[in-house]
C-alpha cells in the first residue's frame, strides 16, 4: 500500500521537484484568483497595494485582510502551484524521519519533514513562494524534495509537538521560570489576531468610522465590555459595545497592522500604519495606553482626501484670509498658530504650505508625526530616540538654503531661539504652539527664555483658533426671536456689525446630518498682527492683556468676536461659541 504522503510519481520512481514553475509569484496568484472567481478584481488590487507597502507575502496579506479563509487560501495556493495539501493530524501523526535538517531551520523557515525516501525527500512547508527553501533543502539532503502545503498555524504546532519550544522541551514539561507561559500567550495572541473573525471585526471598525468621516476611533475596554466610540466634528458619540473576551484579539491585530510589540502591554506605544477603505487609502496614527482592564486604543483617522487644504475651505473669513496672504507673502519672520489640541493647527499650517509651494521656493516641514504627505515640500519625521529633534534638524536644515521652514511645534527654548534667529537670517517659519489666545503666546515665549528683542524684531503674526461645529445646511430652521437675539449679540460687536444683515439659526436634525443638527466644522480665528505698536509692547515686557487691548484698538478681531459673526450668518451657534472659546 502506498503511502498517502507521496504522490504516485515518487513511489514510482525517481521524481522532478515540484510547485515552483516559471512565474508563479504574487502577482500570478492574485490574477489566478481572480479568474476562478475566488477573489473580485478590486480585493485583489487591494492585496497588492498592501503587499508592495508591508513587504509581506501574499497569502499572509490575504489573511490579515480577511479575503480569503485560511482553508479557501491552502487549497487555492495548492491549485496555482500543482501542490498536495495535508492535514493537521499527519504533521503530528507519526516521528519525523531523520533527514539532517537542524531543529532551528525547520522553525525559522516553518518546514516539517514527513518521509524520507532513496529517492526523494517529502516535506510540508508554509510558504510555496519560497522556491529557494525547496533548493536549500535538496543540497543539505543530497536528493531531490518533494514539497507538499500545510497552513503555518499546522505546521508551528507540529513544530511545537516534535520538538517543543526554544529549549527543545515539550509543553507538557515547561514552567514559569523558562518564561514558556509568556510565550505561550504572545503565539496564542498572535494566533487569535490572525484569525478571519478578527481580522474582519477590525475591517469592519475603521471602514465604518471612515464612512462617518469621524476623526478618532476609540476603543475602550471596560469591566463588561468594549465600547467603541467615534469622534465626529470634535465630540465622542458611542457606537457599539463589544462582548469583552474579543478585546485581547482586536487589540493583537491592530498593533500587528502598526508593526507593534504586542507582547509589551505595561507602555504605551504609538505606531501607523495605511488602510484601504472604499479604493481609497488612508493613514491611520495609532496610540495605545495601558488601563485598569486592558489596553485603551485611539486610532486618529488621516485621509487626505477629504481635506480640502484652503483657507476658505477650512472656514476662515475673508479679513483673516486677506491678512494671512499678506504675512505669507513676506519673504521672512515667523508665522505661530495656536490653540489646543485638536483645533486644527497642523491642518492649518499644511493649508499655509499649500499656498506657499511652488518650483521657486525650497520648502523644508519638521513634524511629529508626518500627518500628510505634500508633493515639492521636503518633510522630516522627527526620531528623539535616535536625538533627531527638532533643535538638530531646524540646524540642519538651515545648511540647505531653504526659503520656508515649518516647524511642527516650539517646544521649548532651544527650539524657540533656533526658529528665531532663523527668521532673523532672511527664513520665514511657521509653527504652532499651545495657548489659549494669540496674546497669550507671546508670555509664553517669553516665558520659555526667547530675548524681547529678538522676538519683537522676528514675529510677525500669530493665529489663534478654534473648531466649531458647522449647521446642518439641509435641516437648520430660523431662530425663534432671531432679531432679538441678533440684537444682543451684536452689541458686544463693533459698530459696523449692527447694521449687517443676519440670519440666527438653530439646529433641527435630519438623516444627512444623522439627527444631530450638526454636519462638518467650521474655524473662528483671531489674528494678531505685529505691527510696531505690538512690537514696543513686547520689548517693554508688558502682560499679554495689554498687548491684546492694543491689537484690538487697531482693530484685531477676537475668537469670539469672529465666532458671534458666524451665528449672526447661520453658520453655527452661541452654544457652540461658548463651549470653545472664552468670552
Amino acid at each position: 500500500m502506498l503511502d498517502p504522503l507521496i504522490p504516485t510519481a515518487v513511489a514510482n520512481g525517481p521524481v522532478e521537484p515540484r510547485g515552483h514553475a516559471t512565474g508563479r509569484d504574487s502577482a500570478g496568484f492574485l490574477a489566478f484568483l481572480v479568474e476562478r472567481s475566488l477573489l473580485d478584481r478590486r480585493a485583489g488590487e487591494r492585496a497588492a497595494v498592501v503587499q508592495s507597502q508591508t513587504g509581506q507575502r501574499i497569502d499572509a496579506v490575504l489573511s490579515q485582510l480577511g479575503l480569503l479563509a485560511d482553508r479557501a487560501l491552502i487549497e487555492s495556493l495548492a491549485a496555482y502551484f500543482g501542490l498536495d495539501v495535508v492535514a493537521s493530524q499527519t504533521l503530528t501523526a507519526a516521528p519525523l524521519p531523520q533527514c539532517g535538517l537542524e531543529v532551528e531551520f525547520l522553525k525559522r523557515h516553518r518546514v516539517v519533514p514527513l518521509s524520507l525516501r532513496d529517492d526523494a525527500l517529502v516535506v510540508a512547508v508554509a510558504d510555496p513562494f519560497a522556491s529557494d527553501l525547496e533548493k536549500a533543502i535538496a543540497y543539505l539532503v543530497e536528493r531531490p524534495v518533494v514539497t507538499v502545503l500545510a497552513t503555518a498555524k499546522d505546521i508551528d504546532l507540529a513544530l511545537a509537538e516534535h520538538f517543543g519550544t526554544a529549549d527543545n522541551t515539550p509543553p507538557s514539561q515547561g514552567n514559569a521560570d523558562t518564561g514558556r507561559g509568556f510565550d505561550d500567550d504572545v503565539q496564542r495572541l498572535r494566533d487569535m489576531a490572525s484569525e478571519a473573525p478578527i481580522i474582519r471585526l477590525v475591517n469592519r471598525l475603521i471602514a465604518a468610522a471612515v464612512g462617518q468621516q469621524a476623526s478618532d476611533i476609540h476603543i475602550e475596554p471596560m469591566v463588561d465590555c468594549v465600547r467603541v466610540r467615534h469622534r465626529i466634528d470634535g465630540l465622542l458619540e458611542e457606537v457599539e459595545c463589544l462582548p469583552r473576551d474579543l478585546e485581547a484579539g482586536i487589540v493583537t491585530r491592530i498593533k500587528i497592522l502598526a508593526k507593534l510589540n504586542i507582547a509589551e502591554r505595561r507602555l504605551p506605544q504609538d505606531g501607523r500604519t495605511k488602510f484601504v477603505v472604499g479604493g481609497r487609502e488612508v493613514d491611520l496614527r495609532i496610540s495605545t495606553t495601558p488601563v485598569l482592564h486592558g489596553e485603551n486604543l485611539v486610532l486618529r483617522i488621516l485621509d487626505s482626501e477629504q481635506v480640502d487644504l484652503s483657507f476658505e475651505a477650512l472656514g476662515f473669513d475673508d479679513r483673516t484670509r486677506a491678512s494671512l496672504s499678506a504675512v505669507l507673502s513676506q519673504p521672512n519672520g515667523i508665522i505661530l498658530v495656536t490653540g489646543p489640541t485638536g483645533s486644527g493647527k497642523t491642518t492649518t499650517l499644511y493649508a499655509a504650505l499649500r499656498s506657499l509651494n511652488s518650483i521657486e521656493r525650497k520648502i523644508f516641514s519638521i513634524e511629529d508625526p508626518i500627518e500628510y504627505q505634500m508633493r515639492g515640500i521636503s518633510q522630516i519625521q522627527i526620531k528623539p530616540e535616535i536625538g533627531l529633534n527638532f533643535v538638530h534638524c531646524l540646524r540642519s536644515i538651515l545648511r540647505q538654503d531653504p526659503d520656508v521652514i515649518m516647524v511642527g511645534e516650539m517646544r521649548d527654548e532651544a527650539t524657540a531661539g533656533t526658529a528665531i534667529r532663523a527668521a532673523l537670517t532672511g527664513h520665514l517659519v511657521l509653527s504652532t504652539l499651545h495657548t489659549n489666545s494669540a496674546a497669550a503666546s507671546v508670555t509664553r515665549l517669553l516665558d520659555m527664555g526667547a530675548e524681547d528683542y529678538l522676538l519683537a524684531s522676528s514675529l510677525s503674526c500669530v493665529l489663534a483658533q478654534r473648531l466649531v461645529r458647522r449647521l446642518c445646511a439641509s435641516c437648520s430652521a430660523p431662530a425663534p426671536e432671531a432679531s432679538t437675539l441678533a440684537r444682543r449679540l451684536a452689541a458686544d460687536l463693533p459698530d459696523p456689525a449692527r447694521t449687517r444683515s443676519f440670519d440666527v439659526r438653530i439646529p433641527v436634525g435630519c438623516p444627512q446630518c444623522k439627527h444631530t443638527g450638526f454636519r462638518g466644522r467650521t474655524t473662528i480665528a483671531e489674528l494678531l498682527a505685529v505691527d510696531q505698536g505690538v512690537r514696543g509692547s513686547i520689548k517693554r515686557g508688558v502682560s499679554d492683556r495689554e498687548i491684546e487691548s492694543k491689537a484690538r484698538r487697531n482693530g484685531m478681531v477676537t475668537l469670539h468676536e469672529n465666532g458671534i459673526h458666524k451665528v449672526l450668518a447661520g453658520e453655527t451657534t452661541l452654544e457652540e461659541i461658548l463651549r470653545v472659546a472664552r468670552v
